[in-house]
């Protein structure tokens, strides 16, 4: 196998900012994704990763030392970024200072025993997965969640401390915003989605979670109703997109298998960037108003940047909430977002009407 590697670099007690090299690289066909990072020191002796078990990033997504190339290559193809786990923990290239994961689990270890410390050490890929790290460095992980379900769902005596613990942190459980970032697809969305409603419904707890709530609401006051009432874009109905620079939203893993092929039937450039299949943030808009405005910012810069001038989006809900919270957006991005907007429905009703 012959791959195109772009790897990363960075020493922190010499280098000031990262840097990426790139490599020609040759593989058997059974090859793990510790190979590859052994061939890449053989080029480079400077290229360091941890040396137990290491995680890391192939093109955005936590990849576990064993895994097999062929099935990351089938996947992502075999031009590869490789990234730490945690770029911005970095100390040296791949290695990384994962003090943070033990730190998380301080929070409930008064409540767990061996095995589900056990439990918990076995999500440590998906601690550095967590997309809402991103955004907030201080955010507790995804891993520590679901070890919180895990608890109470075994015993449920100490369900209010539990949930007092992983809402009051800094950025806890109403900053999650669950995104599959592992190369072993996992969904925890019900899981998370279930423990969020345990907490709003438990009584006990609803002192502490409302303290927690409104302090991450951007903007809530006693006189601003008016304030928060949605505010469009300016343009929304786009009309023909020919001739003009059109990327497509997903807002899933998942790209419509078509729809690039009918942005360049309908005459537009078809535009690719990296955060088309990121979530919005519309499920943190009620919980954490700010945060759900800065990753939904975060996506529409992306396709901006990347010279988008019309968005394509597939689900109804991301398409309000970019265009019914676009002056918000932009306010928090400090940016314009010229972009104008189109429902897929829309669009592919309008290319078949067309083509009639």
């Amino acid at each position: 196998m012959k791959l195109q590697i772009r790897a990363f670099f960075f020493n922190a007690k010499t280098d000031y900012l990262p840097y990426y090299k790139n490599f020609t690289i040759r593989l058997s066909d059974d090859a793990t994704a510790q190979e590859l990072l052994l061939a890449i020191r053989e080029q480079n002796e400077h290229f360091a990763f941890p040396e137990v078990n290491p995680i890391f990033r192939i093109n955005g997504l936590v990849v576990s030392a064993e895994e097999k190339m062929s099935n990351i290559i089938e996947a992502l193809g075999r031009a590869l970024q490789i990234d730490p786990a945690s770029s911005y923990r970095s100390t040296h290239a791949l290695c990384f200072n994962d003090n943070d994961f033990m730190e998380s689990y301080a929070l409930l270890e008064p409540y767990c025993d061996e095995s589900d410390l056990a439990y918990y050490k076995s999500l440590y890929p998906l601690h550095y997965a967590s997309e809402t790290s991103h955004f907030k460095r201080d955010y507790i992980g995804d891993a520590i969640l679901l070890l919180a379900y895990r608890l109470i769902k075994k015993d449920s005596r100490y369900k209010t401390e539990i949930l007092k613990a992983i809402s009051e942190a800094n950025s806890g459980l109403f900053d999650c915003e669950y995104e599959n970032n592992l190369f072993d697809a996992q969904d925890h969305t019900e899981t998370i989605r279930a423990l969020k409603a345990m907490a709003k419904e438990t009584s006990e707890a609803m002192p502490f979670l409302f303290k927690v709530l409104c302090s991450k609401i951007m903007g809530k006051s006693k006189n601003t109703k008016k304030q928060h009432k949605p505010q469009k874009c300016s343009s929304v109905s786009v009309g023909s997109i020919a001739g003009k620079n059109t990327a497509y939203y997903s807002g899933t893993d998942l790209i419509h298998p078509t729809m690039i092929e009918e942005i360049q039937k309908a005459g537009a450039k078809a535009v690719r960037f990296g955060r088309e299949t990121k979530s919005s943030g519309v499920t943190l808009l009620e919980d954490s108003r700010r945060l759900a405005l800065t990753k939904a910012g975060t996506n529409l810069l992306d396709a901006y940047d990347h010279g988008a001038t019309v968005l394509i989006v597939e689900n109804e809900e991301d398409f309000e909430m970019f265009t019914g919270h676009h002056k918000a957006i932009e306010s928090v991005m400090g940016r314009e977002i010229g972009l104008e907007f189109l429902l897929a429905s829309d669009f592919l009703s309008s290319n078949q009407q067309a083509k009639a």
